[in-house]
């Protein structure tokens, strides 16, 4: 498994009704591109948001230390 770096950009609706678009990143941890962007998609297809895969890039992170 590798780590990627996923930019998402995500459709926010603020206390105003007016809204946002909001670019996030997350650390995937996954075998390939299309596994990671998967699972970006997986993690989001519930919450009711209108959201966006912009990219995903291998990083050079070899682990993450808790």
């Amino acid at each position: 498994m590798k780590y990627y770096i996923a930019k998402v950009k995500v459709v926010m609706t603020d206390d105003k009704g007016r809204q946002k678009n909001i670019s996030e990143q997350y650390c995937v941890n996954a075998v390939s591109v299309t596994d990671a962007e998967a699972k970006v998609h997986n993690e989001f297809k519930n919450d009711g948001l209108e959201f966006e895969v912009t990219s995903v890039n291998e990083t050079r992170i070899i682990k993450v230390i808790d």
